[in-house]
């Protein structure tokens, strides 16, 4: 991909007459939310959205206790929950034998953490955050594709494809994966992980099978791992088959494709197999994310979200990393406004920078470890099978870093939780256990 080059334009033609405080690029859930978040206090946002229309792409998303937590604070947690399915377990099984690994008690957890774990459609959770704007006065434009930045005397100003301008004292970069703003901070690409996610959100009278719509379902699996889950009030069945592409493996560039999925997912057990013929098959989504990256700032321009901090998605958690971020900033821009309204906007987005890019970095290089974990083969399967299967079902010492209050600062950031090496499950107490494997796949 090509770096745009960022000079001082000389087109005025403006996008808007009205003036605004803060310029948010990109329209999704971080985007949206972060404009929320400071229409909140006070500011005047526009938000520039290259479609032609807000909306969102996709099926479901898991919303952890540390974003339920910012949706109470932002007065839609009631609205997400009449929207979504707030579940009771999440469940985790060995996808070749279908055999329970380990389970987190969601009910217990909410108690833990104050607040719920839930699955909402995107889409749903999208809206939420769009007519939130709309009450809050946030000025939404849409058609309006964003292909370059610049900092300016008096703040940023960003030109469109069309040749329009549009400025504002602070621009916020939320423009995704391949953001055109990260280009002014590091001059990296997207990295591949050769893996491919295929998605269905279908009602549940369509899935052919009883599920147990009060549990998160995760089968993880030799190279693949299948989720599933209820969405809207439990009509709808969610699933997500993620796999290794061999094709990308191979430097093809047609990966990923059906015969892939089918191919992926044929040894594993019959509960798993009964979701593939439901996937959709004419989309899938390649898993790519980038570097951690410890620089989110220049001058006036912020990265934000997938801009900053495109995670794997094996944590679930990049949608809440996303609207965290908007969460953190609006935070720290309250407590650095003078008597008279003014914003010191320098020391707000230093303290932004300052706790986000740490914890952002945590969860992507976490999320490309689990990823590894989720998706062992051979003895290394049957010793992170055993390590599971011994875990407390209350011992939360794996979640306290990631499902705690979002950190404002880094000395509220908790420590990591202390990894368990796969070799301290001998693997000569596994050669029963080996026998065994051989039979069911």
């Amino acid at each position: 991909m090509s770096v745009p080059v960022f000079e001082e334009s000389n087109v005025t033609t403006p996008i808007s007459a009205n003036p605004v405080d803060v310029l948010i690029v990109g329209g999704g859930i971080g985007g949206l939310s972060a404009a929320y978040a400071l229409a909140r206090e006070g500011l005047r946002v526009r938000v520039l959205e290259r479609a032609r229309e807000f909306g969102e792409v996709g099926a479901g998303l898991q919303i952890a206790p540390n974003c339920t937590r910012i949706l109470h604070d932002y007065g839609l947690l009631d609205e997400a929950k009449s929207l979504g399915v707030v579940p009771q377990s999440m469940v985790m099984r060995d996808a070749v034998d279908g055999s329970e690994l380990t389970r987190l008690d969601l009910v217990d957890l909410e108690r833990e953490y104050g607040f719920p774990y839930m699955v909402i459609h995107r889409s749903d959770l999208h809206g939420i955050f769009l007519r939130a704007c709309r009450r809050a006065g946030v000025d939404l434009i849409t058609d309006a594709p964003v292909s370059g930045y610049e900092n300016t005397p008096s703040g940023a100003r960003v030109t469109l494809e069309d040749g329009r301008t549009d400025e504002a004292t602070i621009v916020i970069a939320a423009d995704g994966l391949h953001s055109v703003a990260r280009g002014l901070i590091v001059k990296d690409e997207p990295v591949s992980s050769s893996y491919v996610a295929y998605r269905a959100a279908v009602p549940v009278g369509q899935a052919g099978r009883e599920v147990d719509l009060s549990e998160v379902s995760v089968h993880i699996g030799p190279h693949c791992h299948f989720v599933h889950y209820g969405l809207r009030g439990g009509q709808m069945l969610n699933q997500v088959a993620v796999f290794e592409s061999p094709k990308a493996l191979a430097g093809e560039e047609d990966w990923g494709t059906p015969d892939e999925l089918d191919a992926a997912f044929a040894e594993t057990c019959e509960d798993v197999q009964a979701g593939i013929p439901l996937m959709w098959r004419d989309r899938w989504w390649r898993m790519f994310d980038r570097d951690p990256i410890m620089t989110w700032v220049q001058g006036n321009i912020a990265l934000l979200g997938d801009a900053a901090h495109p995670p794997l998605q094996y944590m679930a958690q990049g949608a809440i990393m996303a609207i965290e971020d908007g969460w953190v900033l609006a935070k720290h821009v309250a407590t650095r406004r003078a008597a008279d309204g003014a914003i010191d906007w320098p020391g707000a987005l230093a303290a932004y920078e300052t706790v986000r890019p740490e914890h952002c970095r945590r969860v992507l290089t976490t999320a490309r470890a689990w990823g590894e974990l989720w998706h062992l083969d051979g003895i290394a399967r049957l010793q992170r099978n055993a390590l599971l299967r011994a875990r407390d079902i209350y011992d939360y010492s794996f979640t306290d870093w990631i499902y705690g209050p979002t950190a404002l600062t880094p000395e509220e950031e908790p420590p990591m939780f202390t990894p368990i090496a796969l070799d301290s499950v001998p693997a000569a107490d596994l050669a029963e256990a080996s026998v065994g494997m051989a039979t069911v796949r």
